[in-house]
């Protein structure tokens, strides 16, 4: 069967937009010879930091960097247990795991599918150092719950916000929570930095120094260049004073470069009008499938602000007539419409079966992963493109 032809941008169904503000961005640092972790990376980094209402941030290449650093700036190593949920992008888990920590899957909930804190305490062990809740399709966990557990064990917190960029809980950023907070400007993402890019917030001074540390070959420079750190007299020998480079550790290259962050500063400036589109769309979206036998429809929690990355909806194959695949397949084919599938759980994974995990071990994300699919939704997004999705959708019943 032939694709029909794509109707209102709905087959590049995810992601915001740039405008002439960043392209005159990138020429401004072009000009500059495009220095990598320069003037407009610290720019961005302090712009981030005020709004996340957090001390300290730091711009990596990717938010699986951002994750990664997290880990390492809380000293996770070998033999230690880390707590997330498995309705998650692989990064989440990864990000522990190739540190040689064991991951510990806690299921979800089958309203918001974010960690279900009520399983969380039945998976602490002494040698559990961390909870990675994942702030899932844009919607922050129950971080009142989740900081209570990890406070009375003597846990960290990493946030995973890669989807929740603007997003808040009781009136506070995510990201502002935990020990860190990792956020991802992919280019499907509310935010984005031509591409790929992240970036780690914290208000803990000594893990934000490890993080900077780490993220750039643990270099230390002494004398008159500190381009990547702080000079630090201490280690020059007695009555000399000249440039050397001293390496505290085997450090990564996990540095952005001026172009993104200059395009960074100006789409923060536009997150919160993205935002409020997205929610708009959202709104409008859910009251013309509201109706619609055998879809649950996203739930937003009061004490959220939902800015909705992703729009995802579980299908009962027997009410609705049409089963995940199906539809998948039926939309894009028929319709002109790419619906996703965010995510494939990861104890269905080859590599987390290789750790122990299988299908059936946690059965709302079971029933997720086989029911879930994510429907096209971004801020350029026009009503008429939205009532044509709607239209579809109505169009797949059985």
């Amino acid at each position: 069967m032939a694709t029909p032809e794509i109707k209102h941008d709905l087959y590049i169904q995810f992601g915001n937009e740039y405008g002439p503000e960043e392209e005159q961005a990138v020429i401004d640092v072009l000009r500059k010879n495009a220095p990598t972790s320069g003037a407009a990376c610290v720019q961005f980094e302090k712009e981030f930091a005020a709004y996340c209402g957090t001390t300290y941030a730091r711009c990596v290449s990717n938010g699986t960097a951002a994750l990664f650093l997290s880990m390492v700036g809380i000293g996770i190593q070998p033999g230690d247990r880390v707590i997330t949920t498995p309705m998650t992008w692989i990064a989440t888990a990864a990000a522990a795991a190739t540190l040689g920590a064991e991951i510990d899957f806690v299921d979800v909930d089958p309203e918001t599918f974010n960690l279900d804190p009520a399983r969380i305490e039945e998976k602490i062990t002494p040698k559990t150092k961390a909870i990675i809740p994942v702030h899932l399709y844009g919607q922050c966990c129950d971080m009142d719950a989740i900081l209570d557990i990890a406070g009375r064990h003597g846990i960290a917190v990493v946030e995973d916000a890669c989807h929740t960029v603007g997003g808040a809980y009781k009136g506070r950023k995510a990201g502002s929570f935990g020990v860190t907070g990792c956020f991802s400007f992919h280019e499907q993402k509310n935010m984005a930095t031509l591409g790929e890019g992240g970036m780690i917030t914290t208000s803990n001074p000594d893990v934000f120094e490890r993080i900077a540390l780490y993220r750039s070959h643990c270099t230390r420079v002494y004398g008159t260049s500190t381009k990547y750190c702080s000079l630090d007299e201490t280690r020059f020998p007695k009555g000399k004073r000249f440039w050397w480079q001293d390496f505290d550790d085997t450090g990564y290259n996990f540095r952005m470069t001026d172009i993104q962050a200059a395009v960074g500063s100006i789409q923060l400036r536009k997150l919160d009008d993205f935002n409020q589109r997205r929610i708009r769309n959202a709104a409008r979206i859910t009251e013309g499938l509201r109706d619609v036998p055998g879809l649950q429809l996203p739930v937003v929690r009061p004490e959220c602000l939902h800015v909705f990355h992703l729009y995802p909806v579980v299908l009962d194959p027997e009410k609705f007539g049409v089963n995940k695949e199906d539809f998948i397949y039926r939309m894009l084919h028929e319709r002109g419409v790419k619906v996703g599938a965010h995510y494939i759980p990861l104890h269905w994974t080859t590599a987390f079966r290789k750790r122990g995990y299988g299908p059936g071990q946690f059965p709302v994300a079971d029933q997720a992963g086989e029911r879930l699919v994510t429907l096209p939704i971004n801020p350029r997004m026009t009503d008429e493109a939205i009532d044509y999705l709607i239209e579809s959708v109505r169009a797949m019943q059985g």
